[in-house]
């Protein structure tokens, strides 16, 4: 059954028309009066079975159906931040990053950063994100939707939003010697942040600054992987294995 985040409040038994964005889908997939469909608003385990009654030029009212509680998400929050990849690497990892069942995702500019963004740059490149990670929540049966957060420098962030953060475990992706195996982190409970470099990896500095802000060194082996392929590895291990 095709599924749409749908942005609004979703009752049980109430007739709604349809944001703008999922109306546009449904309209692309030519759907018709009648046909079933999936809606979720993207901040609960909720999703609920809808039926189109109307289709319009540009416009779908729907009836809402029965409630599910559907959880599709990992035991515990595993919250991502970057170093950004060049290109079109972002947009891959915050997809797949999502379909894995990322928390959420912080774009982050480093020392070794190919890009970077700033300003209104910036703005559109995080909503262009966002709609990806609803796009891969739609397609991969999430029914919460990962914020992708402003970009800030690794030193903004170390000192704001990670600070204030209820995530006490922290780990970081490093190929210094010494650094504990990752697996040997999957049996905690609590929510998590882990912090991978971009191209090249972080600076010894910002290794180091990472260290002093509670961030335990933690290693995924000999190899040394693209920076958007380590991120993945490291949610694929401490979610799902």
């Amino acid at each position: 059954m095709p599924r749409f985040y749908c942005a609004a409040a979703l009752v049980s038994d109430q007739t709604l028309e349809l944001p703008p964005g999922a109306a546009r889908h449904v309209q692309v997939l030519r759907l018709q009066p009648g046909d079933s469909i999936t809606l979720f608003d993207g901040q609960s385990a909720d999703e609920f079975d809808a039926t189109i009654l109307r289709m319009g030029r540009s416009d779908v009212q729907v009836q809402v159906g029965q409630r599910h509680t559907v959880a599709r998400e990992p035991a515990r929050p595993i919250h991502l931040a970057v170093g950004m990849p060049a290109n079109d690497r972002m947009d891959w990892l915050v997809e797949k990053a999502t379909e894995l069942g990322v928390g959420s995702i912080q774009p982050l500019i480093t020392e070794r950063s190919v890009l970077k963004l700033s300003g209104e740059r910036a703005d559109k490149k995080v909503a262009h994100w966002q709609s990806v990670a609803v796009a891969a929540c739609e397609q991969c049966g999430g029914n919460l939707v990962p914020q992708v957060q402003p970009v800030h420098t690794l030193a903004q962030w170390l000192k704001g939003p990670v600070a204030q953060s209820d995530a006490n475990q922290r780990l970081l992706l490093s190929l210094r010697g010494g650094s504990a195996a990752l697996a040997s982190f999957r049996a905690y409970a609590a929510p998590v942040w882990f912090l991978s470099g971009p191209e090249g990896g972080l600076s010894k500095h910002e290794e180091e600054a990472a260290m002093a802000a509670g961030f335990s060194p933690a290693s995924l082996g000999l190899r040394v992987l693209r920076a958007e392929t380590a991120a993945l590895a490291a949610l694929t291990l401490l979610a799902h294995l």
